[in-house]
């Protein structure tokens, strides 16, 4: 799986983007979302999920870590597809979708062209409790842009922790013992969850 590129912006449209990594070119599908954050840069780092299909293998990018984790969960609702998911996060940021599938709020999924009744309300149905007990990313940590801060919380899921509690006590560990590696920094907050 290719979890990010980093490199340069060689061309950009509203769909799609071409990101040059060291000398290979790779054409990532994107949102406006991520179009109107990227429209100003040369170059940068895009969050990719990858995509392979019998006849294509396909690689969609994301600004943000909470709009990957927010297509990843709209495709895996049946009847959504990834086109269909791009297309949703084009419409509303992951934030205002989250907020709107957590609280049933129909009306404005079926705003969305392509998402009729039934579907926003599968939507709605599928998602609710994932997203309220697994909140995006973004809406978690004031310190979403500390590297260390991520490392260790990423650390921390990928142990089978809650991502919300891992969270909590990581920011009190960090508050009391700010200069740890992140090492000890995921194993003092071990100790306290």
């Amino acid at each position: 799986m290719i979890a990010f590129l980093k490199g340069d912006f060689v061309l950009k449209t509203p769909s799609f983007v071409h990101v040059d990594v060291n000398g290979v070119g790779y054409e990532v599908q994107i949102s406006l979302h991520t179009y109107s954050k990227i429209q100003n840069l040369d170059k940068g780092i895009l969050y990719t999920h990858l995509l392979i299909r019998e006849d294509a293998h396909i690689l969609y990018g994301f600004f943000d870590i909470s709009e990957k984790e927010m297509f990843q969960q709209l495709i895996a609702v049946s009847g959504i597809g990834s086109s269909t998911a791009r297309v949703m996060l084009s419409y509303m940021k992951p934030e205002e979708l989250a907020r709107a599938i957590i609280q049933s709020d129909v009306r404005v999924l079926e705003g969305i062209k392509g998402i009729g009744k039934k579907t926003a309300e599968r939507v709605v149905l599928e998602l609710r409790d994932k997203l309220s007990k697994h909140p995006l990313e973004s809406n978690i940590s004031p310190m979403k842009n500390n590297t260390l801060h991520q490392d260790a919380l990423n650390a921390l899921t990928a142990l089978g922790i809650n991502r919300l509690a891992a969270d909590q006590n990581l920011q009190k560990v960090m508050a009391a013992e700010p200069n740890l590696p992140v090492e000890e920094l995921i194993k003092k907050t071990l100790r306290i969850l």
